[in-house]
C-alpha cells in the first residue's frame, strides 16, 4: 500500500518513463517524445489531478498524489484491466473522495479489479462486489446484496 514511484524524479519524469515504448539501451539513449505521446502524457496528468504538479518532485508529493502518480504510471500503459490493492488506504477523505471519482472516470477505458476494506469507498465505484474466501467466490452482487448475504455475515462477523 505505499506507493512506488520514484521520489527523486519529477511527476512529468514518472509518467515518461513509464510510457510503453521500446526500453533497450539504444532506443533509451536516442528517445524522444513525439507529439502523440506528449498528448498522451498530458491527458494522463489531467485525468489523475496532477497537471498542476507536473514539474514537482514526486517525494514531495502528499501520499494521495503518489497513489495517483502510480495509477497515472500504470494508465501510460494503456491496459485493459488495473489490479488495485487497498487504493486509498492511508488517504485523507478527500484524497479518498478525489480517488473515487478518478475511477470512476476510468470507466468504460479500463476495467478495474480493486481490494478494498473501506465500504463507503466500494460503494461509490463499484457496481459488482465480489466476495472471497478461501480462494472461492463466497457470494457476488451489488454491495447491499453481499452485505446482507447470511454466508458473508458468518464468515466475516462469526456469528
Amino acid at each position: 500500500q505505499k506507493p512506488t514511484v520514484f521520489e527523486h524524479l519529477t511527476v512529468f519524469e514518472n509518467l515518461e518513463l513509464a510510457l510503453k515504448t521500446d526500453k533497450g539501451v539504444r532506443a533509451s539513449m536516442l528517445f524522444r517524445l513525439d507529439s502523440a505521446q506528449s498528448d498522451r502524457l498530458a491527458e494522463v496528468l489531467e485525468t489523475i489531478h496532477l497537471a498542476a504538479s507536473v514539474s514537482r518532485m514526486a517525494g514531495n508529493l502528499s501520499h494521495g498524489q503518489k497513489q495517483w502518480l502510480e495509477i497515472g504510471m500504470l494508465l501510460m500503459q494503456d491496459p485493459k484491466l488495473l489490479l488495485l490493492d487497498e487504493p486509498v488506504a492511508g488517504m485523507t477523505d478527500e484524497e479518498t473522495a478525489r480517488t473515487a471519482e478518478l475511477f470512476l472516470t476510468l470507466k468504460g477505458k479500463h476495467s478495474l479489479m480493486v481490494v478494498e476494506h473501506d465500504m463507503s469507498f466500494i460503494r461509490t465505484i463499484s457496481e459488482i462486489v465480489t466476495v472471497l474466501c478461501d480462494g472461492s467466490v463466497l457470494a457476488q452482487g451489488s454491495l447491499d446484496e453481499v452485505q446482507a448475504d447470511e454466508r458473508v455475515i458468518e464468515v466475516y462477523l462469526g456469528r
